[in-house]
């Protein structure tokens, strides 16, 4: 269960503090004013000795004035994290939990403006500020950098600090350790091109000679070009693996580290006739050797020399896309006309794969996303919005939907990646292909139409639309616009993949997978290899991330998951057996069993995190699976039961299925949360009677900006206990044990979302049958001071919810009754209330959840429970009077009240 409270942990003050843009000291000691520059004005604390791998969390209070006009934004101010290893060198760490990687900064969090701060903010003009973070294991220092944003007057942070928590858990942050055996990252190299590959290793201590990074380069038959290789050394052994003769040479080149945190970039020229290039980082130490500690940190970014970049080819040029593969060829030194060679046949894009668009058929059946009209129109029907008419000369900035953002956002993304039009193209093929080039006409690289039409969301999947337009027999005319509107994507994909832009994410790996496809379909593109190999290794580094073998997914949307499970199964073609399709096979398919056996018997996933609405889960995994109807309800090995359990490292789950009684689901979710995520860690559903009782607000994927956006991703819209008068910060659950009790199991889940400050454990009781449930909640403060928690319960919004007294509510739903009991263990009850749509302000909206495209108000149930120094207390539900007398005698027993009170 819970460990015992440790002392009072120590709390780092800054040793340094620096201004700029206009920032400065404010009028009290610890305090500092940033005004109203965005970007520019801001101040830099310095913190040093911080514990590695533990978590730690910004505390400070944020005061503005009356006059402040910002107050709705999510982006009021800016908080940059950069880390410093221990002789004060920047750390440029892949990823770091509860922290985004942003351009100004290494990592960031976003800090919501006043108004949507928590209830009681308003009248004080001023709110706690709390960001927790995973500290690398080679950091031991930080420079926080608090910046302007959205703020329109000066604002205060007062009085920050740093407070350590617990340990992160193992594998939170991915180590690259180097050895005297180098794993070879092949690339693809495009002849006569150098290349360029960047990133940072950290020694444990400061030294000339820290690593190396060892270079094979082959040509087209895989066969090694022996060294010496420019601007390598070479040395006798170097390379040979352990039992071999030292006859051969190896080539490398050295890193130091020094400073510790070292920056290398290298220039890479290949020798003649190489067409690809294995490059491995290891130590110079050999095996047996006593081995030095050296990370790489994060993958590194590989780019073809500057002159092909894509800014650098387009200048500041309006270059349509014949003329774009004109100044390729030139810049290549090929004859004029000499890209005509690279346009591919009908038959050579018929035959390459598309990921992305297998990948949406099989998320849902075939869809119908344009229509031809009686009069000859064209009438539109995208992400879930009503038809909407094309005009005869679209200028691609057309936005029907401005007025609803919820809708606007994802109905241009669709819009804008053009995947409605293969669907036009089986039936009026001539009309798709001038739409595409009307696309190409409106959009001159670096001048878009839509800016949109650059999101992760659009880019990817419009780079495969080229390659099936240029798959259609009568695409002659339309085929250099085609090919360089393919190829200007693909340099762009590159540059995204290549500089691992969206990181571990599934835009990053849709990036890759759009890039393979266009490296198959342009077979004689002289860059296609170099595209192949970039794709693949992006591939066989992000998978791993997004679907971990251990079960601890970076993301808690049972809906996501899928959606990589979906793409990776897209990729069994396009990958076939080379590197890395078996990994990408084997995680997806492991992925897939688990996600099968998460199905409600109604045919539904949880819905935490993210949630594609209007998807049907059970038929989405019955195509994954080759299955049919509610089969993907379960794995092929467990058999029907009246009841089944599921325990993953980030979830549990339930179900009982009894004739005539209908079938009961419950399952709750403890995955690691950030800022720019839902504050969901140990949410619940609950279904019983074939009725939904307790459910999710909903995802925020159709709702990217406003309050709307800050009330789905916060605590509010979730079924979660929160301490009173703060908000959840970044963190985990783990499950700390189960009890068996008579009819019953007793789950216990410690979480530290709430800070280094507190305790907090969540105790689920749930009856063999299902009948009801209890939820239960223990806070401990480590300063023994007053506390509180608010907890809610969002019922469906078909519940009629009746108050029968300060201690009972009673759930009525098609002939069905729940009722809910809040009661305490330790402290007392503070309170039960109601809320349905309540939206006077950001910070305190409630009693929503979504519906396609809306938010429709529905009852969210708050109780309290109050207390000193630990507080214990939850809520009962239950069907029945009988129901309800069982769960009150099993939450009687002596041994539930041992097991809720053991640290």
């Amino acid at each position: 269960m819970l460990p015992a409270l440790l002392p009072t942990e120590p709390v780092f003050l800054p040793v340094q503090a620096r201004y700029a843009g206009g920032a400065g000291p404010g009028t009290r000691e610890g305090e500092h004013a940033i005004t109203a520059n965005n970007r520019w004005s801001r101040v830099q604390l310095t913190f040093r000795h911080l514990p590695a791998e533990a978590w730690c969390c910004l505390e400070a209070t944020l005061a503005w004035t009356d006059a402040e006009e910002g107050g709705q934004v999510l982006d009021f101010l800016l908080a940059g994290f950069d880390f410093l290893a221990a002789d004060g060198s920047s750390l440029d760490v892949e990823q770091v939990p509860g922290l985004v990687r942003t351009l100004l900064d290494p990592h960031s969090a976003w800090i919501a403006g006043p108004a949507c701060q928590p209830a009681g903010s308003e009248l004080m003009r001023a709110a706690p500020v709390r960001v927790a973070f995973g500290v690398p294991p080679q950091a031991r220092g930080l420079a926080l950098t608090l910046r302007s944003w959205r703020n329109t007057e000066t604002m205060t942070i007062a009085e920050p600090r740093l407070r350590p928590g617990g340990p992160l858990r193992a594998g939170a942050f991915r180590r690259r350790r180097l050895g005297p055996q180098p794993e070879p990252l092949r690339h693809g190299l495009v002849p006569g091109l150098g290349l360029v590959v960047r990133g940072q290793i950290h020694a444990a201590r400061s030294t000339e000679h820290a690593a190396r990074v060892s270079l094979v380069y082959r040509d087209r038959d895989g066969a090694e070009i022996p060294p010496p290789y420019p601007g390598t050394v070479a040395v006798p052994g170097l390379g040979a693996k352990p039992g071999e003769e030292e006859t051969g040479l190896g080539a490398a080149i050295n890193l130091p580290a020094r400073p510790q945190a070292r920056r290398f970039t290298l220039g890479l020229e290949p020798p003649p006739g190489a067409v690809s290039l294995d490059l491995g980082f290891c130590t110079w130490e050999e095996e047996g050797e006593r081995l030095p500690a050296v990370d790489l940190l994060g993958p590194p970014e590989v780019a073809l020399e500057d002159r092909f970049r894509l800014e650098s080819l387009c200048g500041d040029d309006l270059l349509d896309a014949p003329g774009f593969l004109a100044r390729l060829s030139s810049r290549l030194g090929r004859d004029p006309g000499a890209e005509a060679a690279w346009i591919p046949g009908p038959g050579e894009a018929g035959a390459a794969a598309l990921p992305l668009a297998r990948a949406r058929a099989l998320r849902s059946e075939a869809e119908r996303p344009v229509a031809l009209r009686p009069d000859g129109g064209l009438s539109l029907r995208l992400a879930g919005c009503p038809d909407w008419t094309l005009p005869d000369l679209p200028d691609f900035r057309e936005d029907p939907f401005r007025a609803v953002p919820s809708r606007a956002v994802p109905w241009r993304l669709a819009y804008q990646s053009l995947t409605w039009l293969p669907a036009l193209a089986e039936a009026a093929p001539a009309r798709a292909l001038a739409l595409a080039l009307a696309w190409s006409r409106a959009n001159p690289w670096g001048q878009p139409a839509d800016p949109l039409s650059l999101h992760p969301g659009a880019l990817p999947a419009r780079a495969e639309v080229w390659i099936g337009l240029l798959a259609l027999p009568g695409a002659g005319a339309a085929a250099p616009v085609l090919t360089g509107e393919a190829v200007r994507h693909g340099f762009a994909l590159a540059e995204i993949v290549g500089q691992n832009t969206f990181g571990r994410s599934l835009h990053q790996l849709q990036a890759a997978a759009a890039l393979l496809a266009l490296a198959r379909a342009l077979p004689r593109l002289p860059f296609s290899g170099y595209w192949d190999g970039l794709a693949r290794e992006s591939l066989r580094d992000g998978v791993p991330a997004l679907l971990p073998a251990d079960g601890h997914f970076p993301d808690s949307s049972l809906h996501r998951r899928l959606d990589l499970v979906t793409l990776g199964r897209a990729l069994r073609e396009p990958l076939g057996a080379a590197a890395p399709g078996p990994l990408v096979a084997a995680r997806t398919e492991a992925a897939l069993l688990e996600l099968s056996g998460l199905v409600d018997p109604g045919g539904r996933l949880p819905p935490f995190g993210e949630v594609v609405p209007g998807i049907d889960d059970a038929g989405w995994i019955a195509r994954l699976r080759g299955t049919a109807g509610l089969v993907a309800q379960r794995p092929a090995a467990q058999p029907a039961a009246a009841s089944s359990s599921t325990l993953l490292p980030d979830g549990l789950s339930a179900r009982h299925e009894t004739a005539g009684r209908g079938w009961s689901h419950f399952a709750c979710t403890f995955a690691d949360t950030a800022p720019q995520g839902h504050a969901d860690c140990t949410s619940f559903v609950y279904a019983a009677g074939a009725t939904r009782w307790i459910v999710e607000a909903g995802g925020s994927e159709q709702t990217e900006i406003g309050a709307a956006r800050h009330y789905l991703l916060s605590a509010r819209a979730h079924n979660v206990a929160v301490i009173e008068g703060t908000e959840p910060v970044a963190g985990r659950g783990l499950h700390r044990g189960s009890l068996a009790l008579p009819g019953a199991v007793a789950h216990a889940i410690e979480t530290d979302v709430h800070g280094p400050g507190f305790r907090h454990l969540r105790i689920f009781v749930l009856p063999h049958d299902l009948s009801g449930l209890a939820v239960i909640d223990r806070f401990v403060a480590r300063d023994g001071a007053p506390l509180t928690f608010r907890a809610s319960a969002q019922l469906a919004p078909d519940t009629l919810v009746a108050v029968e007294g300060p201690r009972r509510v009673q759930a009525r739903q098609g002939g069905r009754r729940l009722g809910l009991v809040p009661f305490a263990v330790a402290g007392r009850v503070a309170g039960l209330e109601t809320v349905i749509g309540r939206s006077d302000r950001p910070g305190t909206m409630q009693g929503f959840v979504v519906r396609p495209g809306v938010l429709e108000p529905a009852c969210a149930l708050r109780y309290a429970v109050t207390g000193r120094g630990m507080v214990c207390g939850g809520l009962l539900m239950a069907l029945d009077g009988p129901a309800e007398d069982s769960l009150a005698r099993v939450l009687a027993r002596e041994e539930l009240a041992q097991f809720l009170m053991q640290a």
